[in-house]
C-alpha cells in the first residue's frame, strides 16, 4: 500500500469523485483478487426491470458487520461475515475516508458481457448522502457516469486493477453510473463497494 497516492478528483456539477489508480500495487491486488475469486460465496439473484425477470448479470455476494439485510431492484440479501481480505482493504480504505462502513456488496463480472445497468446508490437505508468506495480487482472496465438532468454533464473513467473510486457528497442523487457490456474478449472482474447502511425505522 503506497503512502503517497495520486488521484484524479474531475470537476463535476452535484457530485465529488476522488479515482486513486494505485490504490493497491499489483502485488496486493493479484493477491486479494485470488482469495476472493475463490473463497467468496456468489450467487446469482433473479432480477425483474419492466416486468421482465432474469438472471442477474454478474454474480454478487453480500458481507457485512451487522446482520442488517441489504437491498435493490427488489433483491434483498442477508450479509455474511466479514473475512480477513475484506477487513485489510476497508482498514486501507479509512486512510482515504473518515466514514465507517457497515457493509460490502461484491461484484463478479465473469467476462464482457456481465453488466451494471444505469442506477444511483441511493437506497433510503444508505442516508441523505452516501459514500460509496469502490475498489477494482482484475481485468479494467469502463464506468460510465451522467447527470440526471444536464446531458452534456458526464463522464467515462477507466476503473483499473488495484484502483478506488470514491463518491461522495450528492454524487447519487443528480448521476447514474454503469458497467456496460463490451464484446471485447477480457477476463474476470471482481468489483467491492463499501457502503454505510443504517436500519430501517
Amino acid at each position: 500500500m503506497a503512502t503517497e497516492i495520486d488521484f484524479f478528483a474531475p470537476e463535476l456539477p452535484d457530485a465529488i469523485i476522488r479515482y486513486y489508480p494505485n490504490f493497491l500495487n499489483n502485488v496486493e491486488a493479484d493477491a486479494y483478487f485470488e482469495t476472493l475469486h475463490t473463497s467468496t460465496p456468489w450467487r446469482n439473484d433473479p432480477i425483474t426491470v419492466f416486468g421482465k425477470t432474469y438472471p442477474q448479470p454478474r454474480m454478487t455476494s453480500l458481507h457485512g458487520h451487522t446482520t442488517d439485510p441489504y437491498g435493490y431492484s427488489g433483491i434483498v440479501m442477508q450479509p455474511n461475515p466479514m473475512n480477513a481480505p475484506l477487513l485489510e482493504l476497508e482498514k486501507s480504505i479509512k486512510k482515504f475516508t473518515d466514514t465507517s462502513f457497515t457493509t460490502v456488496l461484491l461484484n463478479l463480472y465473469r467476462d464482457g458481457q456481465d453488466s451494471n445497468g444505469w442506477h444511483a446508490d441511493n437506497e433510503p437505508e444508505l442516508g441523505e448522502n452516501p459514500i460509496i468506495a469502490s475498489v477494482s480487482l482484475g481485468a479494467s472496465r469502463y464506468f460510465h457516469l451522467r447527470h440526471n438532468t444536464d446531458k452534456s454533464q458526464k463522464l467515462k473513467l477507466e476503473l483499473t486493477h488495484g484502483s478506488l473510486l470514491l463518491m461522495e457528497g450528492s454524487t447519487q442523487h443528480f448521476w447514474k453510473h454503469q458497467i456496460a457490456k463490451t464484446a471485447r474478449a477480457i477476463g474476470p472482474r471482481i468489483n467491492l463497494t463499501f457502503r454505510k447502511v443504517f436500519k430501517a425505522h
